[in-house]
């Protein structure tokens, strides 16, 4: 944590001036759930009220505000006599690199796969589409169910060719990464993947599956994997557990995008 020097005054209500509690809660909620995210709470116990409110130039009663808020997400619990404790944390999943579950938790805790669906079905159109195949052409299809230590992690629904797709079946999903089998029957390493990623709430299916309530925040990924020669092989659905995962990643601006001097000016 960090503290602002003795001769320094604290930023927030010098030059934003007056907001509403809420909003000065939500900027300390947002730094503080950093630090616990990145690990960086010394001994798994956030600094007392008073340190916080001094160092955001806030009242205690924001800072009470903003501790509430990290609690109902699962973060931290505040425990009379001892102070506010760290009491959970999201597993952290990269956005630069391509790479299973498996591979990216591996130490973190063991995943394990529940195949809860799996066959050949034909392929809807927009599935179809995606892969470079025909419409209504079989496709593989399967669900996991995706566990970390034992607690539920994701729902993932993924559609992959018929002939890498079938050779697939006769592995070990429950125990291996589909991205390292694929790359095995393929003879070829992947490639690069396109992915989107929005916030939906859960379905009571899905809230049933994730053990969650329903309306439950989840992080919903769609993701295309190609190979290295550029054919799509992995069409993937993914319902992550918002309060189980925190995705990370490092962007890079390549040229600005220069506007006219005159559009710039209006």
């Amino acid at each position: 944590m960090t503290s602002f020097p003795a001769d320094v005054t604290p930023l927030v209500p010098a030059t934003v001036g007056r907001r509403c509690r809420a909003d000065r809660a939500l900027q300390v909620a947002d730094v503080l759930r950093t630090q616990v995210l990145h690990g960086l709470v010394r001994d798994g116990t956030l600094p007392a009220e008073a340190g916080l409110a001094r160092e955001f130039g806030v009242s205690r009663n924001t800072v009470r505000h903003a501790l509430d808020l990290l609690r109902e997400e699962g973060l931290v619990e505040r425990v009379p006599g001892v102070g506010t404790l760290v009491s959970g944390t999201k597993f952290r999943h990269g956005l630069d690199e391509l790479r299973g579950l498996q591979e990216t938790l591996r130490d973190h805790g063991e995943v394990r796969n529940e195949i809860r669906v799996s066959g050949l079905v034909p392929a809807p159109t927009g599935v179809a589409r995606r892969l470079g195949s025909e419409p209504s052409e079989p496709v593989v299809y399967f669900e996991r169910r995706r566990l970390v230590d034992g607690l539920p992690l994701s729902l993932d629904l993924t559609y992959v060719p018929r002939d890498l797709g079938e050779p697939l079946l006769e592995e070990n999903l429950e125990g291996e990464d589909v991205f390292v089998l694929l790359e095995e029957i393929s003879g070829q390493p992947l490639g690069t993947a396109d992915l989107s990623l929005e916030a939906i709430a859960a379905d009571p299916h899905t809230a049933a599956i994730l053990d969650v309530s329903s309306g439950s925040p989840l992080l919903m990924v769609e993701r295309l994997t190609s190979l290295a020669d550029g054919r799509p092989v992995d069409l993937e659905f993914i319902r992550f557990r918002g309060d189980r995962i925190s995705m990370r990643g490092t962007t890079r601006r390549t040229s600005p995008v220069t506007a006219d001097p005159k559009e710039r000016a209006r």
